[in-house]
């Protein structure tokens, strides 16, 4: 042992935070020797899920990562890097913050924008964009109401105060997750591949900086409590909780735009998860070096920390910066400009041993690279098996289910319902203009489209994921995530290019939620490797579920799909909106007696087992080829996906942006309800003017792609086969004020 190192650490420490006793025995390996207390925190927050992914990275690897438009492979940094042509790249990637949001709605929100936005800038890139995907449980229960609350406001306070706008996102309800929400931030930004910054440290004798606002004891160990279940006594687990400050946060967003504009630095890191001793093992590990870094020279916020607590702590807006030796002073010039710590802490060695000191004396000394991901963490594949309930799901026979007498009352119902009807409660307390890019907020569009001003191009953004769906049939609803996506993107007018991945699961010790991880993961290889979209990166985010005396209730498998298109020009941007009287409107895609795992069949008629509805990948491929082609012929007027709540909930979220109304007859060969309400995958709503029908039609028919002419756009009411659904106006009442009357 070193000369004055602390006393070691025994199996009994190592199992207390979180640690498995065969992997105390690798620790031990490893060092030769004993570990000491500080360096088992250092194993236990490094080889924890969140920051290891022991339990996934078997089958993450399996993923598609390369690609004609993909500058780095996923892993290699802080986010994904794609090439959008004319010498710039975008940088997006999607990240949870799930368990701290659970304890602390508004701070885990908070801190999950500021932290996935400081993976964006890390790189050099000014972020441009952000999306949220969040879940939640029942909404008629305070708790959930207290939850949302907290989290939406802590994602608009901290995302307006930093001033990048929030263009699109989802919301979903369910009971699965009354007590654990899903928080998935996302957050894309802009760089020109010359200042591109990499995460990687080398060259001996450079000195190491810590950048940005101070530590304190906010957020200590979070990593390896987003690592565990959560309980009923999770409360007090609070400490683990970080604190954002969306001004500090800013600062640090100009100060790094002006560092990647010089000459002075090697490389950079945000420090998220496990925080300082997360940053210096894998920027050190990636360039195959070491560190010799002094503890007490960290400008710190609370007196007398100790040396695991500056080391694990999560506080945040801090950054780690390798500067080129003989720069030291231009990096120093550039954050005292904006008011912000430039603390000389370290030296880069060519030893490959991270070397923590404090106040002359050696705590701790680990090798870097057995701590990160591909080097000496662990690996398990773990044990899987189908779950009893998948067979059950297809005994689901939908002749047993008479169709509703009241047509007219249910698709009123199907419009209120929380997952179906307009989030506008969320997103108006969201900055949505700032910047003054998102070309969505009066052009409402299936994808948020982002202006990059200068050039022809836009870039376009979706998030999406029925975990509904995904529970059915991990494989199939994984595919149906990332196709729905896809979707999206091209009735926008883009084209996909790549994909980053949040994987919500439960625990990776139950067979049955790893069997959920295992088909999800097939089913984005697949849908991936079709649409040519690439993973970029992500993170997982195991023990989603809460133990309640002796019963785990995992929440449903949630695979959150981020994906970026681009468009190549911004003639060819799309919206959903029905344009006038007269267009007439069609229907893309086939026509199904399906209801599966429906909104309707789940709200409506309170059936919850069912198994996925259709989808064919190769039909869906063939719908977005069909799509392109419209789109760049300038066929259509409008373009809208059919999803969650089906044909009904399309056609109106089509017809309310300009209050028209429209005259549409079903096909009578289906039931009136699955025709409506069904969720069958692959189909799309259209409308165009009755001047481009004949050619619109040649095309259809060349394409032999199934569709179906419904009717056209007219005044004020809705018919549906004669049936009068209700004035415009009333279904926007509906529509629009549904969810806010629930929440308040």
């Amino acid at each position: 042992m070193e000369k004055n190192m602390p006393k070691n650490a025994d199996l009994g420490d190592a199992v207390e935070m979180g640690l498995l006793s065969e992997e105390y025995d690798q620790i031990c390996n490893i060092l030769n020797r004993k570990p000491n207390y500080t360096e088992l925190c250092i194993f236990s927050v490094m080889w924890s899920e969140h920051c290891s992914y022991k339990n996934s990275i078997f089958w993450l690897k399996k993923l598609p990562k390369k690609g004609s438009n993909i500058l780095i492979e996923a892993g290699e940094e802080n986010a994904g890097l794609v090439d959008i042509g004319d010498g710039l790249a975008c940088v997006f990637k999607i990240e949870s913050h799930n368990h701290p949001s659970a304890l602390e709605p508004y701070q885990g929100a908070a801190t999950g924008v500021g932290g996935i936005n400081r993976d964006i800038f890390t790189m050099g890139a000014r972020p441009i964009a952000q999306l949220n995907s969040l879940r939640f449980g029942d909404i008629n229960l305070s708790h959930t109401k207290w939850l949302m609350k907290g989290v939406v406001k802590g994602i608009g306070d901290y995302g307006n105060s930093f001033g990048i706008p929030i263009v699109g996102g989802e919301v979903y309800f369910d009971k699965s997750y009354n007590t654990n929400p899903l928080v998935n931030a996302f957050s894309a930004g802009v760089v020109d591949t010359k200042n591109v910054i990499s995460a990687v440290a080398s060259g001996k004798g450079n000195p190491v900086f810590i950048v940005g606002s101070s530590t304190g004891k906010d957020g200590i160990n979070g990593a390896a409590f987003a690592s565990k279940d959560l309980t009923e006594d999770s409360a007090d687990d609070i400490p683990s909780v970080q604190v954002g400050d969306p001004f500090q946060e800013k600062l640090l967003l100009e100060a790094t735009m002006e560092l990647s504009k010089t000459d002075a630095i090697v490389g950079m890191q945000d420090m998220g998860a496990a925080g300082i001793i997360c940053s210096t093992s894998e920027m050190s590990a990636s360039g195959n070096c070491g560190m010799k870094i002094n503890l007490d020279k960290i400008p710190t916020r609370q007196n007398n920390m100790k040396p695991f607590e500056i080391l694990l702590s999560e506080s945040q807006e801090r950054m780690l910066v390798v500067v080129k030796k003989g720069k030291e002073k231009k990096v120093q010039k550039i954050f005292e400009k904006w008011d912000l710590n430039c603390e000389r802490v370290g030296v880069v060695t060519d030893t490959k041993d991270l070397i923590f000191y404090y106040k002359n004396d050696i705590v701790a000394k680990v090798p870097a690279e057995s701590l990160v991901l591909g080097g000496g963490a662990p690996v398990y594949n773990r044990e899987y098996k189908e779950p009893d309930y998948f067979k059950e799901l297809k005994n689901f026979d939908i002749n047993n289910i008479s169709i509703p007498f009241d047509i007219v009352n249910v698709a009123h119902q199907v419009i209120s319902l929380p997952n179906i009807c307009s989030k506008k409660w969320v997103y108006e307390q969201y900055d949505s203009m700032v910047g003054t890019v998102n070309m969505t907020n009066n052009n409402p569009s299936d994808a948020a489209v982002v202006n990059l001003k200068g050039t022809k191009k836009c870039l376009a953004f979706s998030v999406d994921c029925n975990s509904r769906y995904v529970k059915a049939d991990p494989k199939v609803g994984c595919e149906i995530a990332v196709a729905e996506a896809a979707r999206n993107i091209i009735c926008s007018g883009a084209e996909p290019s790549a994909i980053t991945n949040c994987l919500n699961f439960g625990n990776p010790y139950d067979p049955e939620v790893y069997w959920q991880f295992v088909g999800s993961i097939k089913g984005m290889t697949s849908a991936c490797k079709k649409f040519k979209t690439p993973v970029t990166g992500g993170n997982v985010s195991f023990y989603n579920q809460t133990r309640k005396k002796q019963n785990i209730e995992p929440c449903f498998p949630t695979p959150t799909i981020g994906m970026l298109g681009v468009m190549k020009n911004k003639t060819y941007f799309t919206t959903l909106d029905f344009k006038n009287e007269k267009d007439i409107i069609y229907l893309l895609g086939p026509s199904k007696d399906d209801i599966s795992s429906s909104e309707y069949l789940v709200n409506i008629l309170n059936i919850e087992n069912s198994p996925v509805p259709f989808f064919d990948l190769d039909l869906e491929f063939q719908l977005h080829e069909l799509m392109k082609k419209l789109i760049r012929g300038d066929f259509l007027e409008s373009a809208h996906d059919i999803s969650e709540g089906g044909l009904f909930t399309s056609l109106v979220e089509s017809l309310l942006p300009r209050s028209l109304g429209c005259e549409i007859y079903t096909d009578q060969f289906y039931r009136q309800d699955a025709y409506l309400f069904g969720e069958s995958q692959s189909r799309v709503l259209i409308s165009i003017k009755p001047s481009k029908e004949k050619d619109f039609k040649k095309i259809i028919k060349q394409s032999k792609f199934p569709f179906y002419k419904l009717g056209h756009v007219c005044g004020e009411k809705v018919l549906i086969d004669d049936v009068d659904f209700g004035k415009i106006n009333f279904l926007k009442e509906k529509y629009n004020t549904s969810l806010a009357k629930k929440i308040d």
